[in-house]
């Protein structure tokens, strides 16, 4: 009997296409997803489908009609292609198929295929290196919930987060290597941010703020979004051989003022005041080119930068299809027991 694996990659998602209607759409799955948006549901449904999409739909249209290419979203291509590579790397024994949290390939459809393979084990690898109940964990539990309603449930191997993987980190560092952080004034390490109250349901018993989160990680915040996002960027600081003066970590793409601080784009602006004429900006928090990076980073950022006397903003290209990036990938479904 063959004793094959499957390994659902997942990411999380993108519009069909830059169109208003179909960014509508995915900003109606996305933004309703009560791991997102954790607000009661009518409160939520007000919010989100009154309120939000209907304003915000027509803006990230135009955003995500700058960011698209002759291959479509940068995220989808290259997903599938690190996908392909890795499906490649793992040989026969392997199977690897990519899912998107939100709309194409959608999980449901594509464990669906997966049933029918009859794998023996399957591993499930979300594309976040750290864990976040917002992306990672809405990820699992749909994964769950569909795996929960099949009569044989296979062998399930989860890898929830990786930030601190050699291989992760050495990707980073090797795709930064045509930068030299000394040429710049300040280097920034950007996260994508959450609410605070995100970060809170992590502990049981008190609030993040009562924890070192910023300094250390422990059996108590090792699943704090926070906590993993600076212990992200010491490894990262310590193989580029920067200083604590060197850096600052800064989260972006916030909603309103009650999420993790200090927000990237207050930043760049405070710096540019102080003087500052070059900024190095890493996002170590996402694998593949997508709106937060090309976007947010290169276009959005440069413009306070430069709207405050700073000159340029350069921003550390994603990882997407790098060969340490798949080797992460690789030895993580591997080391799988």
């Amino acid at each position: 009997m063959e004793n094959k694996t499957g390994v659902l990659l997942i990411n999380l998602g993108t519009p069909d296409s830059p169109s208003t209607a179909d960014v509508r759409s995915y900003l109606f799955q996305f933004l309703n997803d009560p791991r997102v948006i954790d607000l009661p549901w009518l409160l939520r449904k007000i919010l989100v489908n009154l309120i939000i999409v209907p304003f915000r739909a027509p803006k990230s249209a135009k955003l995500y009609q700058q960011l698209w290419t002759e291959n479509g979203s940068p995220l989808l291509y290259y997903s599938n292609k690190v996908s392909q590579l890795l499906d490649d790397e793992l040989g026969q024994n392997y199977s690897v198929h990519l899912a998107m949290r939100y709309k194409s390939p959608g999980i449901p459809d594509v464990l669906a295929e997966m049933k029918k393979l009859n794998y023996s084990r399957i591993v499930v690898l979300p594309m976040f290196p750290q864990y976040a109940s917002a992306s990672t964990g809405s990820a699992l539990e749909m994964v769950m919930t569909e795996i929960g309603k099949w009569w044989a449930i296979p062998e399930l191997k989860i890898i929830s987060q990786y930030y601190d993987h050699p291989d992760f980190i050495d990707a980073i560092v090797d795709r930064a290597s045509k930068y030299d952080p000394g040429d710049y004034d300040h280097v920034l390490f950007s996260y994508h941010g959450l609410p605070m109250r995100h970060v809170d349901k992590v502990y049981e018993e008190g609030l993040c703020k009562d924890r070192d989160c910023e300094n250390e990680i422990t059996a108590e915040n090792q699943y704090c979004y926070k906590a993993s996002c600076f212990a992200t960027t010491r490894l990262l600081a310590e193989k580029l051989g920067l200083a604590e003066d060197d850096y600052t970590v800064c989260f972006q793409s916030r909603l309103d003022k009650n999420w993790l601080e200090p927000f990237s784009d207050k930043v760049v602006e405070t710096l540019a005041k102080q003087g500052a004429k070059k900024l190095l900006v890493f996002s170590p928090a996402f694998t593949a080119d997508c709106l937060e990076t090309v976007i947010e980073i290169g276009d959005e950022y440069q413009q306070i930068f430069t709207q405050n006397g700073g000159e340029n903003v350069q921003l550390v290209e994603s990882l997407n299809d790098h060969p340490l990036w798949v080797s992460c990938l690789k030895k993580l479904v591997l080391d799988v027991k």
